[in-house]
This record gives structure tokens, C-alpha cells and sequence, in this order.
């Protein structure tokens, strides 16, 4: 056997293992192309610090959220209205993706005097929260407001007495879900009494998920 014959096996053995190479980081290039894309989703606003005490009575901030792609909705716990609802919706949201995703929620009161870390706390548990992933929030009137209405457009109004239809019917406020992506950027709005509404959301977190 001469030495071309012998060179031959080998050269198509370097070809073979230089195909597989590039073959392998196209791959992985185009993998990260589709895991890894830039939002289309508006900027509404970006958020400024704050400071809220949570259903454990730890202050959480906006710093405790960086990272993540959160959901926050208004909410209070002796509402006759829609709020036992959305909370239901926010609970099978976090069913939608793995603990260790890094989407998180929020549920602020627009109650603060009757909503106590102790109630929120008996009121998460209700609803199954995974406390690790969802923080109940409360605070002064005026910390809400500053969070709620100016950071996450959110709206809270008090009604007034000849305008309530029960003892409890306290308050007009939003009933959508907002979106914050992992910079602290409110980038979405989610109408909660729509049909598809947890679809869009999780379409909306899993862009956002991905977002460069």
C-alpha cells in the first residue's frame, strides 16, 4: 500500500471531524439566535426604587426583582369584586413555569390599613401562593399610591360612602396585569377578563424571558 492510499482514510477522517465542528457551532449559533431575541414590546416606563413590606413583613424593593420578569396586578382582600378572581388567574400563572424560571409576582393591596402582613399572609394561603415567587404587598396609603398608580400606572381610587353598594365595596381599581421586564421596564398590560388573557400573559413573559 503506497502512501497516497493510506493518506486518503486520513484526510476524510480531518474532513469528517472539521464537518461535525462546524456543524456543532452552526448549531449552537443558531440556538442562540432563537433563544435570545430583541423585544418588539413597547417601553412605557422605567421604574424608580421603592420600598414595600411583604405578607413575612420583609421589605421588598426593586432591587429584589432585578433579573426577573415580573407580573403585578392591584388588589385587595375583602374585595366583593374581581379581585378574588384575578388572584385565581395570577395563581395558575405561576403554575406555567418551573421554580427556578426567573418570573415572579406581585400582588399589591389597595387596602393597606386592613391589609396587614398577617392578612395578606392568610390570604396567599388561600390561594395555594408559592411564597417564594409571589409577594403580597403593603405599606402607607401614600407608599401604595407612589408604587401602584405612578410607577405601574396602575389606577386606586377610593369610593366614596354614598357610592358603595356594600361595606366592603371600598374601592375602584384596575383589573389588569402588569408586565415588568428583568431591567425594571413596564413593557406590557394584561386585560384579566379576556378570554385568552394567561395565554397573552405568558406569551408576553416568555418574550420578555428571552429578551436581550
Amino acid at each position: 500500500m503506497n502512501r497516497s492510499e493510506i493518506s486518503k482514510p486520513v484526510q476524510w477522517v480531518v474532513w469528517g471531524v472539521l464537518f461535525t465542528v462546524i456543524l456543532a457551532i452552526f448549531v449552537l449559533f443558531a440556538r442562540q439566535r432563537l433563544t435570545t431575541v430583541k423585544s418588539k414590546l413597547p417601553v412605557y416606563s422605567v421604574l424608580r426604587d421603592f420600598a414595600l413590606t411583604n405578607q413575612d413583613n420583609k421589605v421588598i424593593s426593586l432591587s429584589d426583582l432585578a433579573g426577573k420578569v415580573w407580573i403585578a396586578d392591584i388588589i385587595f382582600t375583602r374585595c366583593p369584586g374581581p379581585c378574588r378572581r384575578m388572584t385565581k388567574d395570577m395563581a395558575r400563572l405561576q403554575d406555567l413555569w418551573p421554580k427556578d424560571a426567573s418570573v415572579h409576582f406581585i400582588s399589591l393591596t389597595s387596602d393597606p390599613e386592613y391589609d396587614t402582613p398577617a392578612v395578606l399572609k392568610r390570604f396567599a394561603q388561600e390561594y395555594k401562593a408559592d411564597l417564594d415567587r409571589w409577594d403580597f404587598l403593603t405599606g402607607t396609603k401614600q407608599q401604595i399610591v407612589n408604587v401602584a398608580v405612578d410607577e405601574l400606572k396602575l389606577t386606586r381610587i377610593e369610593k366614596p360612602e354614598g357610592e358603595r353598594e356594600s361595606v366592603d365595596d371600598l374601592f375602584i381599581h384596575s383589573t389588569i396585569f402588569v408586565v415588568i421586564d428583568k431591567r425594571g421596564q413596564l413593557r406590557a398590560t394584561i386585560e384579566t377578563d379576556q378570554p385568552d388573557s394567561l395565554t397573552h400573559a405568558r406569551e408576553v413573559v416568555d418574550e420578555l424571558l428571552h429578551d436581550r
